[in-house]
């Protein structure tokens, strides 16, 4: 092949694929087809070169308009930091407002057994004696006992990152095996008999305003992370029972990929109640300050989810990950 006459040829063609793909943004329809019709010429010379006479410098040339030309035509992947924004603005806190329904009654349920157990505890000697022995319950409830010394027991910044792999695994456990429901279920049923002989013991004691100016700073968007966790897993799993009209391998795959995506959103969640754990909590702050800044940070995580989450819910999101991504899906039957 006459590489010279080849290039003569059809040079006209890839200047003009070359125009129209610099200016791929502003075309006209008829243009557009154009564009895709000299790609697909480009694209077939591209590979008679490489067959028939493979001149290293056209190779190149022409590898290069073809590359640019397909950007032009199939469109180029988001940049990351546009993912991940699009991903904390919408995905989910959509994600998150869609499994409210699940989560918020888990968090009254929570609430109300550890509330149970705590007036149990705190007005029974019997259950105490079977918790401890009186010796080690003074130790826990005496000022500058080992309750609060709890949080101040390492530097900061260890216990910060010890806190915040803790709570991460918990809520990680809840999203994975919440596709068996029943293991969230004892999972939390843990928890709340924890918060809960806590507060009767310092209830007992006559300290129960220590604990809640000990717990309520980190406490209520740590375990309002844990909620949102359970309720999404137990959701997934009962996907698996009443997909609706979706297939159930679709739903799973939907639903699975949302909760993959809650994981990273309530790792950020948790990350800040860790901090605020090691650093507000044992801080020399006045209660009053310490509760302040968990209730607001509590605010601004409800704001986020019932706000942002819901104007983003009702525009369609749902925190999967965009259709061009996930593949395409044989049509149901509603």
């Amino acid at each position: 092949m006459d590489v010279d006459l080849f290039v003569e040829k059809h040079r006209d063609e890839w200047d003009r694929l070359r125009v129209l793909t610099r200016r791929s943004g502003r075309l006209s329809g008829a243009e557009a087809d154009e564009l895709i019709t000299l790609y697909q010429r480009a694209a077939t010379h591209l590979s008679i070169v490489r067959s028939a006479a493979p001149d290293p410098v056209l190779v190149d040339r022409l590898t290069m308009l073809v590359s640019q030309a397909r950007a032009a035509t199939t469109g180029t992947s988001a940049p990351g930091w546009r993912d991940a924004g699009m991903f904390f603005a919408q995905r989910f806190p959509a994600a998150v407002y869609r499994a409210r329904h699940w989560w918020v009654p888990t968090a009254a349920l929570f609430l109300l057994v550890s509330g149970v157990i705590a007036a149990w505890v705190a007005n029974s000697p019997a259950v105490q004696s079977a918790i401890a022995t009186p010796d080690s319950i003074a130790e826990l409830t005496r000022p500058g006992g080992d309750f609060e010394t709890y949080y101040s027991s390492e530097p900061a910044a260890s216990f910060a990152a010890q806190v915040w792999t803790n709570n991460a695994y918990i809520a990680a456990a809840s999203l994975v095996v919440g596709l068996l429901i029943l293991p969230v279920v004892f999972i939390l049923f843990v928890n709340a008999m924890n918060v809960g002989v806590a507060a009767g013991l310092m209830a007992d004691a006559g300290r129960l305003d220590v604990f809640f100016g000990l717990i309520t700073p980190h406490g209520l968007l740590e375990l309002t992370a844990v909620f949102v966790a359970a309720g999404a897993g137990m959701r997934l799993g009962w996907t698996l029972i009443d997909p609706g009209p979706r297939p159930r391998a679709r739903a799973l795959a939907e639903e699975g990929r949302t909760v993959a995506g809650m994981a990273l959103g309530l790792a950020v969640v948790l990350l800040i109640s860790g901090v605020i754990e090691a650093f507000v909590t044992p801080s020399g702050m006045s209660t009053a300050a310490r509760v302040g800044i968990g209730v607001a940070a509590e605010l601004v995580f409800l704001v986020y989810v019932f706000v942002y989450g819901r104007r983003a819910a009702l525009a369609g999101e749902t925190g999967d990950i965009d259709a061009r991504s996930a593949g395409d899906v044989a049509p149901v039957a509603a």
